[in-house]
């Protein structure tokens, strides 16, 4: 909002001054009182509300709440917020079939579904109520490309279970299902595990893609304090989403804008958190995309640089013991940053949606337990949780969660065991054709070849619940789900369908796996690679038609984020 003199009075300019003021705009008016309005609420700030509330997703059951909270916010600061929705995939429900070619695919409709509100009804700020994977990467690219002052809230994490004792979460009904296949759990007992894992709304109790990117948001600075860890059933939870409201409205007062926090350094900042916390290997693919909405970019040398210096401190689910229950407690996100800030990790300097510099907010933060954000020199692990490798197997690079692999498959060595979809090998796991030792090879799910990039939890969940994580690699140009444990390395670039070395690999090659040297390659020469290139035939003909040929057409490799190009 900015303010122009006349004379002793000053008269607001606002952005939708440009749809509601003047005698030609008489009927836009008209039909803003038609939705109840008074002539008050018309002239004052409009503020949009993207919320993805739906009934279908457990992360978004309880949106409305939040969004009703934000409202109340936006109204008492003297803002006219007016809601729409936003799609969400649930990637838990859309795992192992089908579905789960649109969860990544959503990400750029959601952004430019609500590029599309805002630009035609001219809001003067927004306030962005996501929760879930590919939602909260797709209304950061939004608010990235809009820039107008925006706030982002999101519906906080679930709690974990409780199954005979022992803290539950959703990972553990996806890997007990090979244990039911192998006989070490009876379907009675998984029958009562999925009825107390997941107690109720939120996005997954764990470090998985969802509240990785929750907690993303607050340590890039468009999320308030707490945006990353509050439960989502906390009343706190629900004062936060009131002070958003509240501040969105300082935001414009002081014409603060999502590029004027979300510079290079703060997604370094972010970067340096996500490798502190062990996130989600998702991240590689949402952050450089967002930035790239600001024009910035994120380049995969830039991860490995911030991974190689700041030290693995949290370990929560998959990774540890720890649930997102436990960071909230232990001091959150803040208590992260500023025990990174302690040891020169990030810049202070950067502005955050409190209208005040990182350095300053960092002063009220504390950490209350030492053992769930442990002190740098006492970590998991001397360098971050995510790691990138290189090798003649994945040219263009790929990615995997080190701090959730077991110290016996930090390297690996094994024969190749190829499927050109998820099914097969989740076929072939659960029926025991995998043996200790192999590795298997899940190919043409990449960004254009599956087309959507599947997440695999299925498949590496079953080696889990089976005791193979610990002695079986798995290789994609796929990814897989941030709940993933074990020696799981996605974002193989360049992508089979688009002619990568992954295309070229045959049942029993020999694959060698060594992350501590960041290298994946598979034991063969030039020369035997070059023939079987010459002899490999690109797939073509029709695929599934709709949006996911089109998503295919457009869609650029993982190790750029996988934006449209």
């Amino acid at each position: 909002m900015k303010f122009i003199d006349i004379g002793k009075s000053k008269e607001r300019v606002l952005r939708s001054d440009a749809m509601k003021k003047g005698i030609t705009r008489a009927p836009a008016r008209a039909l803003m009182a038609a939705l109840g309005l008074t002539r008050d609420e018309i002239e004052g700030p409009i503020v949009g509300i993207a919320n993805s509330a739906n009934e279908i997703v457990p992360g978004h059951i309880h949106l409305s709440a939040i969004a009703n909270a934000v409202k109340s916010g936006v109204r008492s600061a003297g803002g006219t917020p007016l809601e729409f929705g936003v799609i969400g995939v649930c990637d838990g429900i859309a795992m192992g079939h089908q579905g789960m070619k649109y969860s990544l695919a959503s990400r750029e409709l959601i952004a430019d579904s609500i590029e599309i509100m805002a630009m035609a009804h001219l809001f003067d700020a927004m306030v962005f109520i996501p929760n879930c994977d590919k939602i909260v990467p797709g209304m950061l690219m939004a608010a990235l490309r809009l820039n107008i002052p925006s706030v982002v809230v999101s519906g906080g994490p679930m709690l974990s279970g409780l199954y005979h004792g022992n803290k539950v979460d959703v990972i553990d009904v996806f890997e007990a299902v090979g244990k039911v296949s192998q006989g070490m759990m009876t379907e009675e007992e998984l029958a009562q595990l999925e009825e107390s894992a997941c107690p109720g709304c939120g996005s997954c109790a764990g470090m998985f893609t969802a509240n990785s990117m929750n907690c993303l948001t607050e340590a890039l600075g468009l999320g308030l304090p707490g945006n990353g860890a509050v439960p989502a059933v906390s009343a706190a939870r629900i004062r936060l989403a009131k002070r958003a409201g509240v501040q969105v409205m300082a935001l414009l007062e002081k014409g603060l804008r999502p590029r004027d926090i979300a510079t290079k350094r703060a997604f370094e900042n972010a970067i340096a958190v996500d490798m502190a916390l062990g996130c989600s290997t998702n991240t590689i693919l949402h952050l450089p995309a967002i930035a790239r909405e600001a024009g910035i970019q994120l380049d995969l040398e830039l991860f490995e640089s911030i991974s190689d210096k700041v030290p693995n401190i949290c370990a929560l689910s998959p990774t540890g013991r720890h649930h997102m229950e436990d960071l909230d407690a232990a001091g959150g996100i803040q208590g992260v940053l500023k025990r990174l800030a302690a040891g020169g990790l990030i810049d202070g300097s950067v502005m955050t949606a409190m209208g005040r510099p990182l350095s300053e907010i960092l002063a009220h933060a504390r950490v209350e337990d030492d053992s769930v954000i442990r002190p740098l020199d006492k970590p998991y692990r001397p360098s971050g949780g995510i790691a990138i490798l290189r090798g003649n197997l994945a040219p263009d690079g790929a990615v995997v969660k080190q701090a959730a692999v077991a110290p016996d498959m930090q390297v690996h060595e094994g024969p190749a065991r190829v499927f050109d979809k998820e099914e097969d090998a989740v076929d072939a796991i659960l029926t025991g054709k995998i043996m200790a030792g192999d590795v298997v090879v899940i190919r043409y799910e990449g960004p254009r070849g599956g087309p959507g990039m599947r997440e695999m939890l299925g498949p590496t969940s079953a080696l889990a619940g089976m005791g193979l994580d610990a002695s079986v690699a798995l290789i994609t140009d796929g990814r897989f789900s941030g709940g993933t444990r074990g020696a799981a390395i996605g974002h193989v670039s360049p992508e089979a369908a688009a002619g990568g070395p992954i295309a070229l690999i045959n049942n029993g090659d020999r694959i060698k796996v060594d992350i501590p040297g960041k290298k994946i390659d598979v034991l063969l020469d030039d020369e035997t690679l070059r023939k079987r290139r010459e002899a490999w035939t690109p797939r073509t003909g029709a695929m599934f038609g709709g949006y996911l040929d089109r998503y295919a057409r457009q869609v650029g490799s993982a190790a750029g984020g996988a934006v449209f190009e």
